[in-house]
């Protein structure tokens, strides 16, 4: 059966499907939008929403010991992971029935069920195909299953924030921002945490300071962290237990294992491959400047294009995108700064380049670091440190990345974040008043280089 055209329909309602369809639904274009899950995607349901609120929740205990140091007389606190799940599922309902209001007030039609590609103009849902002129994809990506013997028995981030029981003993596979936020945040809650990852440090892609720096943080904190660590099996063991190898032979068990070994685009069982449409050897929609496929009329944005797999991202190439089909077209997505945040415990942010990025990208550099311990920790009595730094190009004292380990370092980030796409020199950083006292303010306060580098 077929029924309805449309000028634009698009397939997964998240962060970018949802602003694309707004952002049309909102200049006069007829928009549905297709989805067979909670809306808000990814980030709403099973990421970024829902983390942070429980890395808020990881913080407290340490709040509640550092209290002491202020003159606040220990309590004794308790932990309930059924409120912190129950309180936790009530605001996500809150924030779906947001979305769906969004859309509507936006005119934008709303389909229940799972969407496949039916020809460049056409999308089935639930039995019945709508046309359309334009489809846009915006699935989103999926975790990676593991790949060892008894993987099955691992569970992924979705997964994560409804376990039936508090895992008392956690292992977690990995060394992405995932997996190391989801090992602070436990271990924050209570759990003995051990972090496998196979590579020489965490958080491959970051600064090499900043991953040491952060690791080492994170042991502080009681983290097991085991690199050059590969888990090569998992199978159960006696009182309900998951023993994982190691390719050491030695094991671990654990009431839980979280694998966080990557994403891949959610590509599958959309009819993308019959219609036409190319994919990459990971699934994803391969796309030109504008988003749009080799296939007239079929575009994607989002994680399942596998260019940045971050939450603005999307919504930036969202507005791109309608901008470029129904507007002026003007609005375009940059790429090279782009600021990002890490909640481990303490949180990373940064933007830029890193140090040993820009040694190879830029003749001469400069780089600026202050380590120091907050003037709270000065009375609370943890041993928690801060790392700021700051890379410039000495051609012309453009500052080209900064990068922050500490408490709430992406709120710290983000203001310098609007500076470094305006071009900001470090002369510029330096006639710049601080406010006192903040950590902040040691990024306008450092002057001595610690490298000069060629």
């Amino acid at each position: 059966m077929t029924r309805d055209a449309f000028d634009l329909f698009i397939i997964g309602a998240g962060s970018g499907g949802v602003r694309a369809a707004r952002m049309a639904g909102q200049r006069g274009v007829r928009v549905a939008i297709a989805e067979d899950a909670a809306l808000g995607g990814t980030c709403v349901n099973l990421g970024c929403i829902p983390k942070k609120l429980y890395s808020f929740a990881a913080h407290y205990s340490e709040s509640f010991d550092e209290a002491e140091g202020f003159g606040w007389s220990r309590a004794e606190h308790h932990f309930d992971w059924g409120v912190l799940k129950a309180n936790r599922a009530a605001e996500i309902s809150r924030l779906n029935g947001v979305y769906a209001e969004l859309l509507a007030g936006a005119g934008v039609t709303l389909l229940r069920g799972r969407a496949c590609v039916a020809g460049p103009h056409g999308v089935e849902v639930a039995g019945i195909v709508h046309q359309a002129e334009r489809i846009v994809v915006a699935t989103g990506g999926w975790p990676a299953p593991p790949d060892v013997p008894g993987g099955e028995l691992a569970i992924s981030s979705n997964e994560i924030f409804d376990l039936p029981q508090f895992p008392r003993r956690l292992v977690v596979v990995g060394g992405g921002y995932i997996a190391c936020e989801f090992a602070s945040i436990f271990a924050g809650l209570g759990s003995s945490v051990t972090l496998l990852y196979r590579g020489e440090q965490i958080l491959r892609g970051f600064d090499d300071e900043v991953r040491d720096f952060v690791a080492a943080e994170m042991k502080k904190k009681g983290l097991d962290i085991r690199v050059r660590a590969r888990a090569t099996a998992l199978r159960k063991a006696s009182g309900g237990a998951i023993r994982v190898t190691l390719s050491d032979g030695s094991e671990i068990d654990a009431e839980t294992v979280l694998y966080a070994t990557g994403r891949a685009p959610n590509t599958a069982a959309l009819g993308l491959e019959a219609a036409g449409v190319q994919l990459a050897g990971n699934g994803a929609v391969v796309v030109d400047a504008h988003y749009q496929s080799n296939v007239a009329g079929i575009f994607a944005i989002g994680d399942v294009i596998d260019r940045v797999q971050l939450t603005p991202v999307a919504l930036a190439e969202a507005m791109a995108l309608v901008e470029h089909l129904f507007g002026s077209g003007d609005r375009h997505v940059d790429y090279t700064h782009i600021p990002t945040a890490v909640f481990t415990h303490p949180n990373i942010a940064t933007i830029g380049y890193s140090e040993q990025d820009a040694r190879g990208r830029f003749e001469k550099i400069r780089v600026y670091r202050s380590e120091f311990k907050a003037l709270r920790h000065t009375l609370s009595g943890s041993s928690e440190r801060t790392l700021m730094k700051l890379v410039v190009d000495d051609a012309n004292d453009r500052v080209i990345g900064l990068h922050m380990v500490g408490a709430d370092a992406g709120e710290t980030i983000q203001g310098f974040a609007v500076a470094m796409n305006a071009g900001a020199t470090k002369a510029q950083f330096d006639a710049t008043l601080g406010i006192h006292p903040t950590a902040a303010e040691e990024f306008v306060t450092m002057r001595t280089p610690v490298v000069l580098a060629s």
